[in-house]
């Protein structure tokens, strides 16, 4: 049977959520789970993709296959009860046989989150603690230069070579309250820090280092070093992962 969760987790602790050598990751916890609850039968999980260090998910997408027969809430109760408690499932469903997590992705939502106000403890793992103030309106305007269809190259890891760099932003938003700046993106699919290398940009255009009329340059440029600092993790969420 092949089942499909929607699971959060706070990625503070983890070193992302591929599953790596060595080192603690979100995708390691759940299969470990998984294996035990399918009678230590091996299970590998695919999911909508992968989340950096320190980044952390709302709603998450992974799908499995199992061997033994068991009923959706069940499954979920037998999971959140041996999952740690920074990461949670928040519903199981049945699918079709040939259902994939991530290429029967239609959009993704991420949103960043910038404390503007003063430096906040408890929440530095979280939210970015910028702890100064950027211009809004000028970040409003710039956000949406990324909108529509580009080559994102300028945007992506350096390190992240691949033939198609072109990818379709289709909604963007930045909203500001009790001094923490959230900014929205939603589209068909993101590279490796693509939203982070845009936040990052953002900044600096909130900052006043950088106009709006460079954001086109920067795109023409397909030269990551152009497009300037990459914004912490911690203040990056996968919002949802949208099908239909």
């Amino acid at each position: 049977m092949r089942y499909l969760i929607t699971f959060s987790y706070d990625g503070s602790k983890y070193n992302g959520y591929q599953k790596q050598v060595n080192v603690r990751t979100i995708q390691e916890e759940v299969e470990k789970v998984l294996t035990i609850i399918n009678d230590n039968n091996s299970v590998s999980i695919s999911a909508s993709g992968r989340t950096d260090r320190g980044v952390h998910a709302l709603n998450q997408k992974a799908h499995f296959d199992l061997k033994i027969n068991i009923t959706s809430d069940k499954l979920k109760m037998a999971m959140n009860s041996m999952l740690p408690n920074d990461i949670y499932v928040k519903k199981v469903e049945e699918v079709e046989d040939d259902f994939h997590a991530r290429y029967n992705v239609k959009n993704k939502e991420y949103i960043y989150k910038i404390n503007m106000g003063e430096y906040n403890p408890i929440e530095k793992d979280y939210i970015y603690q910028y702890n100064k103030k950027l211009d809004i309106e000028k970040i409003e305007k710039a956000i949406k230069f990324f909108e529509g269809t580009h080559d994102f190259k300028s945007f992506t890891a350096a390190d992240d070579i691949r033939d198609n760099y072109e990818r379709t932003i289709i909604k963007t938003d930045v909203r500001l309250e009790n001094d923490v700046l959230t900014m929205t993106f939603v589209g068909t699919g993101f590279l490796r820090y693509m939203v982070r290398n845009i936040v990052g940009v953002l900044i600096e255009v909130g900052e006043g280092k950088r106009k709006i009329e460079n954001i086109k340059e920067i795109f023409e440029a397909h030269d990551r070093k152009e497009a300037g600092k990459t914004a912490p993790a911690e203040g990056l969420y996968l919002k949802d992962v949208y099908y239909r």
